[in-house]
Formats: C-alpha cells, sequence, structure tokens
C-alpha cells in the first residue's frame, strides 16, 4: 500500500497555500473576538483555523476527487465524521493550526499537518512549518526527510538509543488524566529534562531529527498524531500506546509513548509509569 512522493508533495503545496492565504496574514492580527473557547482556556480554535481547514479541504478535494477529507475543527462539532475513515479508500486527517495556542498569543511555533489514510493504513506524514515554510516528510517504507520550497531535502533520523538518566524528552502532560497526569509529573526527575513545546507538529520533528530523545503525550486525537508517529517511524523511531498496543486510527488508550527504539520505551515507560502488569 504507497502514496507515491509526487501526490505527497501535492498535499504539501497545499498546506503551504492556506498557510500563506489564511494563517499568516492572521497571524499577531486577531481581534479577541476571533479566538473562542472549545474545551477550556487551554484549547482554544481561531478564525484562522476555521478559514484554513476549508481552504484545505476544499483544495484536497478538488486534488483528490472522491477522497474523504477530516479536520479537528469539522470532528470537534461533529465527532461522527471520524466514523467510516479506517474503511475508506483514502482519506486525509487534517490539523490546520497545530499549536493554537501559540498562534494565539504570538509565538511563531505552530505547523500544518495532515495525514494521508488508505483502508486505515497512514502512507504518508506532512508537517509544514509556516514560518520557516519547508516540511516534515513521511512516506511509508520510504523515509522521512525536511523538504524545502526548492527541492532540497535533509534526512531524518531520530537519536541513539542512550541511558535513562541522558534521555531528553517532550512530555505533554497539561492534558493527562489522573491518575497518569501525577505518576508522570512525579517521575519526570529520573531524565535528564523534559519540556512541553505546545505544538504536537514541532515536537515531532524535533525528535524525529534527534533533538529529543522521546516524546510523550496523554490526548490521542487522530490529528496530532497520525502524521508525526508516521513521520518518526520512518525516521527510525519506535512508538506504541501506554498500554503497549500500536497506535492508530481507533487508539483510545491513556497515552501515547514515542522512543529511539523498542527497549528505549520500555525504560521510559516502566520508569514514568511502572511496569507493565
Amino acid at each position: 500500500m504507497t502514496f507515491s512522493l509526487a501526490r505527497t508533495r501535492i498535499v504539501a503545496q497545499v498546506l503551504r497555500d492556506a498557510a500563506r492565504s489564511e494563517i499568516l496574514p492572521r497571524f499577531r492580527s486577531l481581534a479577541a473576538t476571533q479566538v473562542r473557547q472549545k474545551t477550556s482556556h487551554l484549547d482554544l480554535v481561531t478564525d484562522a483555523d476555521v478559514a484554513a481547514e476549508e481552504r484545505i479541504a476544499a483544495d484536497l478535494a478538488q486534488a483528490f476527487p472522491g477522497a474523504v477529507v477530516v479536520g479537528e475543527e469539522a470532528a470537534s462539532r461533529d465527532p461522527g465524521v471520524l466514523d467510516g475513515l479506517a474503511s475508506a479508500n483514502l482519506a486525509f486527517i487534517v490539523d490546520p493550526i497545530d499549536g493554537t495556542k501559540n498562534f494565539s498569543s504570538g509565538l511563531p511555533l505552530f505547523g500544518v499537518m495532515a495525514a494521508v489514510m488508505q483502508r486505515g493504513t497512514v502512507v504518508a506524514g506532512v508537517i509544514h512549518d509556516p514560518i520557516v515554510d519547508d516540511w516534515a516528510i513521511g512516506l511509508r517504507g520510504e523515509g522521512a526527510w525536511i523538504e524545502r520550497p526548492d527541492g532540497r531535502q535533509t534526512d531524518l533520523r531520530v537519536a541513539e538509543p542512550r541511558p535513562l538518566d541522558q534521555m531528553l524528552g517532550i512530555v505533554s502532560w497539561l492534558f493527562m488524566a489522573p491518575p497518569l497526569r501525577s505518576k508522570v509529573t512525579a517521575h519526570l526527575s529520573r531524565v535528564a529534562g523534559a519540556v512541553d513545546y505546545r505544538t504536537a507538529a514541532h515536537e515531532y520533528r524535533l525528535v524525529s531529527s534527534g533533538h529529543y530523545d522521546f516524546l510523550m503525550f496523554g490526548k490521542l486525537a487522530p490529528w496530532d498524531h497520525l502524521a508525526g508517529c508516521l513521520i518518526h517511524r520512518e525516521a527510525g523511531g519506535y512508538s506504541a500506546c501506554l498500554d503497549g498496543k500500536p497506535y492508530g486510527i481507533t487508539s483510545r488508550a491513556d497515552g501515547l509513548l514515542c522512543a529511539p527504539d523498542e527497549a528505549s520505551w520500555t525504560l521510559l515507560r516502566d520508569a514514568l509509569i511502572g511496569k507493565a502488569k
């Protein structure tokens, strides 16, 4: 099951076009009425999210007739749109602005993400950085790399395994439900350090390029992780839900952990939440 590089680059260009037309013109220009809470003050949506998702959905539908396109904002309004994704011949799962809190705060650290699925299998992932204007791209079975608009590429590769007390991680503990949240935060001193950039788009790029050793998330929304998990795996990494099961479109486990390899994953899981029973 494959999705060609040429088709992946069409997806990449769609994300870039939406960023240039709908996102960047609104960056640091949003009125208070253009930023709204969804579930809490930590979970926001802006006019830029909505406009970018509409543009991306329209452009993907035109480029790939018959494909299913599901965006974060559409799914937030109607979770039923996720039904049938696993059986669709071709589907796109889109996060129009990942890191909306950063975006709405004027922090230039956010991204635009899309995962490509064929009959339940993620076959491509694209993460666009609108500020730097490049993409992290992963193709199933063909590797992962950073690509620039002029065609230059830099291969992505996860960090080499290292001892637990030397591992640097990115831990998104804000959205962890209890008791996982208290377990993880109580044990973070067992690793060298942990941060949270509030944007999975850049966090996946950082760990896939070896700048950090691991990622840990509590919230498993598919638009946040499907593209990044594929890129991380194609960069040589290992990921699984905290119960040890593979992550996928139907995963509803408590959390997700990405590491350089399976041995590192087990070491981190045992250290941060305890050994599996």
